[in-house]
């Protein structure tokens, strides 16, 4: 690698594998960045001085297993393309980790704003920013619509026991990435396991929609549904009971997590349900266990970046705030499954 690769982005072999792959799409040296906000798989921007490219790779250390897999990103995106869900197109697939070590996938750039702040959304004004996240309800009121089969996402999942499945899951990964005393996150998964729903019609799950992980455009439209890697086919209210939890005062300002829900005008978690039920025309009644799951996976989810964060194998900033957000999650948790 050269010194002016970004981390983690060989930039030269990466061009020598488009290069053979697809002749004639770089036309010059490849100059790049990591994208700032990645919690997870890295993000970088790419361009030859004439297009520009994103290019996904899995994080560097410590990986959990069954995440991080680029080749389900890439279809299911390539799988969305015709649908009314706004996904950026993909340009190639590579499951060779030798080429840039790691597997990759290249996709074309979209314009838009990833709103991870509640500041950058105060600065619209608080009627545009019920606009964006109203948005982003029927965003996901439209991934829910789609058809699986028709998509050719037939057997992109197992949605028979998706619910139990998904909370074996995240145990399991907790466990990997247990370095510290989480008191009461064995009794939230407990009760969890205590109370799990029977699941409605399977649909294709994002399994981490929130705002930050769309781009809007500077019309408040939606122009594509990003970070595509817990995807499957599954319970469609696993992602609504996670959008309700990152809506939650348990996500607090400055904790190096998204605070975009904190601003002015983003509408309450009642009225996101009420808009995505009204729209999905489903049963939003047993809400309370999908937020308490939701907050149970936020939480394993951010132990694991914490985990790497502790090894010293992160990359990027606000690493350090991570840990810090899990017991509060924890507790929402538990108020949820009371």
């Amino acid at each position: 690698m050269a010194e002016s690769d970004p981390p983690g982005m060989d930039l030269q072999r990466l061009r020598a594998h488009l290069d053979s792959a697809l002749p004639g799409l770089v036309r010059a040296d490849l100059s790049g960045e990591l994208i700032a906000g990645g919690r997870s798989n890295l993000t970088y921007l790419v361009t030859d001085g004439h297009g520009r490219w994103v290019v996904r790779r899995p994080p560097l250390g410590h990986v959990l297993p069954t995440a991080h897999d680029m080749g389900r990103e890439h279809r299911v995106i390539s799988a969305l393309a015709p649908t009314a869900v706004p996904v950026p197109r993909t340009v190639l697939s590579c499951p060779d980790p030798d080429v840039i070590g790691a597997p990759f996938y290249v996709m074309e750039f979209v314009e838009g704003t990833p709103f991870r702040r509640a500041g950058h959304l105060d600065a619209l004004g608080a009627e545009r920013t019920r606009a964006i996240a109203l948005a982003m309800v029927d965003t996901l009121v439209a991934l829910h619509a789609v058809d699986p089969a028709g998509a050719g996402l037939a057997d992109f999942g197992r949605p028979d026991g998706f619910t139990a499945r998904q909370l074996r899951r995240w145990g399991k990964q907790l466990d990997a990435s247990r370095s510290r005393e989480l008191p009461g996150i064995d009794e939230l998964h407990r009760r969890l396991a205590a109370r799990v729903p029977e699941s409605p019609h399977a649909a294709i799950v994002h399994g981490d929609y929130r705002l930050d992980n769309l781009l809007v455009d500077g019309g408040d439209r939606v122009t594509a549904v990003l970070d595509w890697e817990m995807s499957t086919l599954g319970d469609p209210l696993t992602d609504l009971g996670l959008l309700l939890a990152y809506g939650s005062p348990a996500i607090p300002d400055g904790a190096g997590v998204s605070d975009a829900h904190l601003a002015a005008g983003y509408p309450a978690t009642d009225e996101i349900a009420e808009r995505y039920a009204r729209g999905s025309g489903r049963d939003v009644a047993g809400l309370d266990w999908y937020a308490g799951f939701a907050f149970f996976k936020i939480a394993v989810i951010l132990e694991g970046i914490h985990y790497r964060f502790a090894q010293g194998r992160t990359v990027g900033a606000d690493f350090d705030r991570i840990g810090g957000v899990v017991p509060g999650l924890i507790d929402a948790g538990l108020a949820r499954t009371r």
